[in-house]
């Protein structure tokens, strides 16, 4: 089990052998935008780690958290809604494009449009002579048949509400700014990223911990380690092209939300309350491609279930940052 949030930190930024190999065959520095958000602390500690000295890791927000130094992550101070700062980032070959606004978007429709396009035209157009990793999200299919397996990267987008429309906005920045200069990208469409402090399980757990209903209106999702998702986005900078590559990423299994409540009352020893019913549909990624570019992730389904149930049992520390999961309507 995971009993702290240092051993949580390193096992979020521990470096397979794959990831070593891709930072030794990568050649250059590498930025990473956004770094203050949930995922970009340990994506930049797990570069950091696996390059082992060998090059520049830089990131770069608005707000950084200076012990990433310590660490040996040079840090940034930008606002990268600023053109005149994005112009003055330092030249590097990589990037790892991690910006965005997702939850604070109903009502403030015109900044999220801002973070979500207008930052990535900028940033295309600094860095149009490097390799980019672009985040985005699942949010821009369709809610799809649950017994289909997930959408494909070849499954024609349907974003439903702004903050998705914004999102695949970001992807179509790219897209017109790769074809333009020739620029290599990969975009990753992630659903749904798992640290103990936040994610679809704990928020799933909390609920059966506190007895509190567990909405089922979205009966079914995919999830991935984080540490699992960072390894990946490190590695797409080997397969980045021009058109963009596009990957989902998430785990292999359909979960039923049902099942995984369940399991977490038999760890917590609480009997799940549950209310609405499942869905045909639900938001679902297949990400059989990313596997078999990059293998199957690490950590397995039920070890997330495990540590999440005894992260909550002792009352590890939250983000108080829900995913909201069960959005059917597309407002965040």
């Amino acid at each position: 089990m995971i009993a702290s949030e240092m051993e949580l930190e390193d096992r979020l930024s521990d470096p397979s052998a794959g990831d070593i190999a891709a930072m030794r065959e990568i050649e250059g520095d590498i930025v990473v935008l956004g770094v203050s958000g949930k995922m970009g602390p340990s994506l930049a500690r797990l570069a950091a780690r696996a390059a082992s000295g060998t090059k520049r890791v830089i990131g770069v927000a608005r707000h950084v958290d200076e012990s990433l130094r310590e660490h040996g992550i040079e840090t940034l101070r930008a606002d990268l809604l600023d053109a005149a700062q994005v112009a003055a980032l330092p030249d590097a070959p990589n990037v790892i494009f991690m910006a965005g606004r997702k939850f604070g978007s109903t009502g403030a429709e015109g900044l999220t449009w801002a973070m979500n396009t207008y930052v990535p035209a900028l940033v295309a157009e600094r860095y149009r002579r490097s390799r980019i990793v672009v985040f985005s999200s699942g949010n821009v299919y369709p809610l799809v048949p649950v017994v289909s397996g997930g959408a494909r990267e070849n499954t024609r987008v349907a974003p439903v509400g702004e903050y998705a429309q914004s999102v695949l906005g970001r992807e179509r920045i790219f897209e017109h700014f790769s074809a333009a200069y020739g620029t290599p990208v990969c975009i990753l469409r992630l659903n749904y990223a798992i640290d103990l402090r936040y994610g679809v399980l704990l928020d799933i757990a909390l609920r059966v911990h506190g007895q509190r209903p567990i909405n089922l209106a979205m009966g079914s999702v995919n999830v991935i380690w984080q540490g699992d998702a960072n390894s990946v986005a490190l590695r797409s900078l080997a397969v980045c092209g021009s058109p963009p590559l596009v990957l989902n990423l998430t785990g292999p299994e359909t979960l039923s939300v049902r099942a995984v409540a369940c399991r977490f009352g038999e760890l917590l020893e609480v009997e799940p309350i549950f209310e609405g019913q499942e869905s045909s549909t639900a938001l679902l990624n297949n990400a059989s491609a990313c596997f078999g570019q990059f293998g199957y992730p690490r950590v397995t389904v039920e070890q997330m279930i495990q540590w999440t149930a005894e992260w909550v049992k002792n009352g590890g520390s939250r983000y108080e940052k829900p995913t909201h999961f069960q959005t059917r309507d597309g407002n965040f």
